[in-house]
């Protein structure tokens, strides 16, 4: 069972008066705002999808930064909630400058303890930024569409009830960082979600609506030729079969996700 929120009119609320005493309308006291988060991307046309439309609906403001256009970084994560840097068509091994920033940044939300998500390009900047090495598959193969992933035992224990099969749009791929923690696993790429205390890394793309499955299909379709990848019309069809499964686990993840920063961090936030 779940309850909703009752709405209060203006924010005010009737209080009922003491025997012989004129009634008043007395505010009621609005509650605290969520701190926002941090959203990362990396084209002029990117949208953080349906991650960004969980975040809206368990209530947070969404902070979005394009760094590759010259938007800046905070050298704090006091302000947020959490953080999520996206995915994009370039590589984590790139020796562009806002990449390199980028990788540098996430010392942040390590240092801070705060929750901090990368997904596809995301990920292999969390796994650089903690020692690994980022690089194509050996024999060239890529993932494109739906994909099988078997979550790990301490996967299971952060989130129950995993997809069978999840999106990928990727031909790059990381070891598993040292003393992280190992998630996900998958076939062609091994490593497919990692945890390293408050920060997370999947392989994935949780975050595709069905909007961007068709503008990534169109607008990408030389890389369905790429070995391994998925024809157009298989994403469809698949999506149709494994999408309702992903979208249920992204909002259980996510709302775990924010809920992980110990209370100590939190009250820090609020002085």
């Amino acid at each position: 069972m779940s309850f909703q929120p009752v709405k209060r009119d203006a924010g005010n609320v009737r209080q009922f008066p003491a025997a012989g005493q004129p009634a008043v309308d007395r505010p009621l006291a609005a509650p605290e705002p969520l701190l926002p988060v941090l959203i990362v991307l990396h084209q002029e046309t990117s949208t953080p999808g349906r991650v960004g439309n969980a975040l809206r609906a368990l209530g947070h403001r969404l902070d979005v930064r394009r760094p590759r256009f010259g938007d800046p970084l905070p050298e704090t994560l006091q302000g947020h909630a959490g953080a999520v840097i996206f995915g994009g068509p370039m590589s984590a091994n790139d020796p562009d400058d806002f990449v390199r920033r980028e990788i540098d940044w996430i010392a942040v939300p390590l240092l801070e303890q705060r929750p901090f998500l990368g997904i596809c390009l995301g990920a292999q900047m969390l796994a650089m930024q903690l020692g690994a090495r980022v690089a194509p598959h050996p024999h060239g193969r890529a993932e494109i569409g739906y994909y099988p992933i078997r979550p790990t035992p301490a996967g299971l224990g952060i989130c129950p009830h995993w997809p069978d099969h999840v999106y990928h749009w990727h031909r790059e791929g990381f070891e598993l960082p040292s003393g992280s923690e190992l998630l996900a696993e998958g076939g062609d790429f091994p490593v497919q979600a990692f945890r390293s205390e408050h920060c997370f890394g999947f392989q994935f793309h949780p975050d595709v609506t069905y909007a961007m499955m068709h503008r990534w299909t169109t607008r990408g379709h030389a890389r369905l030729e790429l070995p391994g990848a998925r024809p157009r019309h298989q994403h469809f069809a698949d999506r149709a079969l494994y999408d309702v499964a992903e979208r249920a686990w992204l909002k259980r993840f996510l709302d775990g996700w924010l809920s992980r920063v110990p209370a100590s961090v939190m009250s820090e936030a609020a002085e």
